[in-house]
């Protein structure tokens, strides 16, 4: 066990962006740690964080489904790390736990905020990506909110990302007929076919959804899986079958946007196509947690399922791995891992 050191670096939100985010919007502080934590709380030495997009939406000052970062305070995200001093209950110096303070090296937070997680069992960065929140938004949104069944027709938008990448293999290892997906380079989507098992893709930049969307999916599609919102959301309401059903889960394509973004001009199709779009927050599903891990943890162990990670090294490259991560740098999920 390492010497607990007396200060740690963690990231702070320093002004709230305007459009895309820049570096003067955040600062590398250091703050001392609490090596004798009180009673029921523990010591944590992050190893690995997660940037996910959902973050940008927090550095808003504006009311959300979670509140807003606060100025001159560290930032919170997802981690997994290895507890180093603890005053609680069922909680040993040497557990490996999941938690929401990322963002710093070390993190002391009451336990109650703390699942204890086996490294035995995967990788300890996987508990942020396909068997944590990304894992579980995929398939919540899949099998849930969409109603996905055995013979759907299914395309995913941001299909490389940390959720779509795992959408398009559960939907083909549960029986659909046909899994379409879109990413941002002609790399992606040679690894969308080739590494992830979908059927076909192509890069949106190299033309309009609009027109490549039916040329990947001639015989329509039942259900979309939305992480980018836009161009993208309007070409899958024009290919959804009668009766399709929508996942709204993200609209990357919009979170730096200054002015509010036009809607779909195809939406009178959602009541003669009898279509259903709903949206997904994943703590709304979680009590399916148990069999999600149960499924995913099979998949992973039997090869059927691919878990990709783009990993970015040192506390101090946080904020370039978060924008990076919204242009759309990463295959699978974006870890910043603190183990070197």
């Amino acid at each position: 066990m390492s010497e607990i050191p007396a200060v740690s670096r963690e990231w702070h939100l320093v002004r709230r962006p305007q459009g895309w985010p820049v570096a003067e919007d955040f600062a590398l502080r250091e703050a001392p740690v609490n090596a004798e934590p009180a009673a029921g709380r523990i010591l944590v030495r992050n190893l690995h964080m997660s940037v996910d997009p959902y973050m940008r939406g927090r550095m808003n000052d504006a009311k959300s489904y979670v509140p807003p970062f606060q100025l001159d305070q560290p930032m919170q995200g997802g981690a997994v790390g290895e507890i180093v001093a603890s005053a609680a209950e069922g909680f040993a110096v040497g557990d490996h736990v999941l938690h929401p303070f990322g963002w710093r090296e070390y993190a002391e937070l009451d336990a109650a905020n703390a699942t204890k997680v086996d490294a035995s069992i995967a990788p300890l960065s996987a508990y942020l990506g396909v068997l944590g929140m990304p894992g579980l938004t995929a398939y919540a949104g899949l099998f849930e909110v969409a109603s996905f069944k055995e013979g759907d027709s299914v395309f995913v938008s941001g299909a490389a990302g940390a959720v779509g990448s795992l959408v398009g293999q559960f939907a083909k290892i549960k029986g659909a007929s046909r899994v379409i997906g879109s990413a941002g380079s002609d790399e992606k989507v040679t690894l969308l076919t080739e590494k992830f098992g979908f059927d076909t893709a192509f890069n949106y930049k190299n033309a309009p959804v609009g027109e490549q969307l039916p040329k990947a999916a001639p015989d329509g599609i039942d259900v979309y899986f939305d992480n980018v919102g836009g161009d993208h959301l309007e070409a899958a309401i024009s290919a959804l079958n009668p009766f399709g059903r929508a996942t709204l889960c993200g609209a990357i394509a919009h979170y730096n946007d200054t002015e509010a973004a036009p809607g779909p001009r195809n939406l009178m199709n959602v009541i003669g196509k009898r279509l259903r779009l709903q949206g997904i927050l994943v703590n709304d599903h979680a009590a399916l947690q148990p069999q999600f891990v149960q499924d995913v943890a099979g998949w992973l162990r039997s090869g059927q399922l691919v878990a990709d990670e783009t990993v970015v090294e040192g506390v101090e490259n946080a904020t370039e791995a978060f924008l990076g991560m919204l242009r759309g740098e990463n295959t699978g999920k974006m870890i910043v891992s603190f183990t070197g």
